[in-house]
Parts: structure tokens; C-alpha cells; sequence
């Protein structure tokens, strides 16, 4: 049996190349919260709450996400959280 030639294996390149598609899936399948300034936090919130996904308790300065009965005080921890809960619910649509 002779030993394999080093340069002509390509192993590790093969590796490195999968390792570098699978990140980019995972990235690609992954929200990404960094953009969500607070402008777009309030107007997704807005939309939401005239959508009756939100109810906000003005007295508490709280904001509950009735679909998943989780509260928040922040308009933006709220974006970002709704912006995951529906790629969740997408990703468990689209494995049934």
C-alpha cells in the first residue's frame, strides 16, 4: 500500500469547504437582531399590537406578546424576540 501524496490530498480543503457552507446556512436561517434599531422596533411593535399580537399595559410599561404570553419592557427586546418566534414557527411548518 503506498502512502498518499500530501499534495495532491484535499481533505483538508474539503473540510474547510464544508465547515464554510455550513455556517453560511446556519446564517442564513438565523434573524438577524443587530439591524433592528428603535425606530423599526417601535413600527414592528405598532404593527403588532394593531395586529393583536401585542397588547400594550400602558400603567406597567409592559408589552405582552400574546401569541407565546411572554411580557416585555422594551420595544426592542419585543421586535427581536416576535422576529424569532415566527422564524421558529416557519422553520416548524416547513419540517412537517
Amino acid at each position: 500500500m503506498t502512502d498518499p501524496n500530501s499534495i495532491d490530498d484535499t481533505t483538508d480543503d474539503y473540510r474547510r469547504f464544508e465547515a464554510r457552507l455550513v455556517a453560511h446556512d446556519r446564517d442564513a436561517t438565523h434573524a438577524v437582531t443587530a439591524d433592528i434599531g428603535d425606530t423599526a422596533a417601535r413600527k414592528l411593535v405598532t404593527e403588532l399590537i394593531d395586529n393583536d399580537l401585542v397588547t400594550p399595559i400602558p400603567g406597567k410599561r409592559v408589552f405582552i406578546h400574546e401569541p407565546s404570553g411572554t411580557a416585555f419592557d422594551s420595544s426592542t427586546q419585543l421586535a427581536v424576540f416576535h422576529q424569532g418566534w415566527t422564524m421558529a414557527r416557519n422553520a416548524d411548518k416547513e419540517g412537517e
